[in-house]
């Protein structure tokens, strides 16, 4: 079912952005297989439990869903921006951040097995062990297919997970059709580079592809906090 709010949210959030003039061709690492249509309001799939990595509010009334590839050098920025976003919005418990795999395989050979080894730390540590073990990916990999996967254990390991236990979950295979799931439901929403991101309430989404800046984000975010009479934590910095 669609939401209430579809057409104030899109006028809302296109006007925030217009206005503001900040909503700027966001960096991105590369170009999938063609799609007509990266950015404006579409239906999508909301934040499913157990299926989909959230840090904060499950119930929050706006979900910022990211598509991201581990060895994107603009991912590693923007997941930077997001944890500045979740300091400042995630007390007030009316915004969430959702993560759902999208490797670039052709540019990056290894983002396929990382993705896999994100969703089997989940598998040991929910949603915090997941966020642990990306953050720390993160941390640890030069980007651009430069991480040698030989680190994805102790990784595990500095996050609190067992990283013998998550390598035989990887070499398993046990989550790949999960992982070429959401990189087909990626591509079916105009996804045509990492990161992309759709801010959401409930199944309605503005997309906004690319590495977009932290003004940007809390333009759009704070727009549809308005538009759902929501606010921000009055506690955030």
């Amino acid at each position: 079912m669609k939401s209430q709010y579809a057409l104030p949210f899109t006028i809302i959030v296109a006007g925030a952005l217009i206005a503001g003039a900040i909503f700027i061709s966001g960096k991105s690492s590369t170009q999938p297989p063609n799609n007509s249509n990266q950015s404006g309001t579409i239906t999508a799939r909301p934040y499913t439990p157990g299926q989909d990595h959230i840090l904060g509010n499950p119930n929050a009334k706006v979900k910022v869903v990211e598509y991201l590839d581990l060895e994107c050098p603009h991912c590693k920025v923007f997941n930077d921006t997001m944890q500045k976003i979740m300091a400042y919005y995630g007390p007030g418990g009316n915004v969430a951040w959702v993560e759902r795999p999208f490797p670039l395989a052709s540019i990056h050979s290894k983002a396929p097995e990382e993705a896999q080894a994100a969703e089997c730390a989940a598998a040991q540590g929910g949603d915090t062990g997941y966020f642990n073990f990306v953050n720390k990916l993160f941390e640890v990999t030069p980007s651009d297919n430069g991480l040698d996967l030989s680190q994805l254990p102790v990784i595990a390991q500095s996050v609190g997970l067992n990283g013998q236990t998550l390598m035989t979950c990887v070499n398993a295979g046990t989550y790949a059709n999960k992982i070429q799931n959401s990189y087909n439901e990626a591509i079916s929403y105009g996804a045509q580079g990492t990161p992309f991101t759709l801010v959401m309430i409930g199944d309605q989404a503005v997309a906004l592809p690319g590495e977009q800046p932290y003004d940007s984000m809390r333009a759009a975010i704070d727009a549809v906090l308005a538009n759902v009479g929501a606010t921000a934590s009055t506690t955030a910095q």
